[in-house]
């Protein structure tokens, strides 16, 4: 754990038209490498005015709402999809329609509690949040622009919040850090339970693995139960239950290539930086309300890297900690 020096609260971030197609198995809510990827984005355009440091970010989901439609006729939504510009040609004789741009979007409203990790002198707090906001708003969050707040209260401004040193301490202020994040929920990491459903999987069938097990929890089970008392002769199809709100949620990346030099692999985006290929990692995850979190490391997600290993990806301690508590 590092050693939280202050707590920084972007409330009621508005964003626009964010990537909702993450990952190439599912659709939703973007992954938490986007969130990790902006902190530290910010971490990098703030540093270049005074030292700050950020370590892990919470997040919270006030709002989601995909850009979706339920075509006449079908029972499956689809995204709705856009031509930029509508005319491809460039004559107006030539009406020739613009190839549709294969995108998943959503409207979404968090909140972010990020972890500060250096020392800030509270004589220039405002100074900082003044900055930071401006920041804030030229920067894009999963591919999405940032709106204004629509509230000039202080309850929709960034705030920060000096961390105690003492247990004591530290859980007062996290009660009234996590109450300005309600309504909402909070994404956690439940591997845990993956692992759990997994190892009862194999009870049944010992080819099992760790997708079928994500797959059969997030998915919607209707299984039979008991007959029907009116006619015996029939069974009673029932859901199967969840232990709580579930999702599979990409969290970072594994490799698939060795590390290349950098500029030794054409067309990479960065020609000063290592290259390799990678492919998705997926893990499952939950929503819950802020107030079932009893401290402030079973909101934070960090980034982790392991070149040797090849495994880049987010990691959240709300097991960890859970189970120690």
């Amino acid at each position: 754990m590092n050693d939280t020096a202050a707590l920084l609260l972007l409330p009621r971030l508005r964003v626009q038209h964010a990537n909702a197609v993450s990952g190439p198995l599912s659709w939703g809510f973007p992954s938490p490498t986007a969130f990790t990827g902006f902190t530290h984005a910010l971490e990098r355009r703030l540093s270049a005015a005074f030292e700050i440091e950020f370590g892990g970010v919470g997040i919270v989901c006030h709002r989601f709402e995909p850009q979706v439609f339920k075509p006449a006729g079908r029972g499956n939504r689809v995204f709705s999809l856009t031509r930029n510009p509508v005319i491809a040609g460039w004559k107006k004789y030539d009406p020739k329609p613009a190839a549709l741009v294969e995108e998943g979007r959503a409207q979404l409203e968090i909140s972010l509690l990020i972890e500060v990790i250096t020392e800030l002198d509270e004589d220039e707090a405002d100074e900082r949040l003044e900055q930071l906001l401006i920041e804030v708003y030229t920067m894009r969050l999963a591919g999405g622009s940032i709106l204004p707040v629509h509230n000039d209260g202080k309850a929709w401004k960034p705030r920060w919040f000096e961390w105690p040193e003492y247990a004591d301490g530290r859980r007062e202020k996290f009660r009234q850090v996590r109450r300005r994040l309600l309504p909402g929920f909070a994404l956690v990491e439940r591997e845990d339970l993956l692992r759990e459903h997994l190892s009862e999987l194999r009870r049944q069938d010992a080819d099992a693995d760790a997708l079928d097990a994500l797959l059969d929890l997030c998915r919607l089970n209707i299984e039979p139960g008991a007959p029907d008392p009116k006619n015996p002769d029939q069974t009673l199809w029932e859901y199967r239950g969840k232990p709580g709100w579930l999702a599979p949620i990409p969290v970072g990346y594994a490799a698939l290539s060795p590390q290349y030099p950098p500029s030794s692999v054409s067309n990479a985006r960065d020609q000063h930086t290592p290259f390799r290929f990678v492919e998705s990692l997926y893990s499952l995850g939950q929503w819950i309300s802020p107030h079932r979190l009893t401290g402030l490391e079973q909101l934070l997600w960090r980034h982790t890297a392991d070149s040797e290993t090849g495994i880049y990806r987010c990691i959240n301690p709300y097991t960890d900690t859970n189970r120690n508590a």
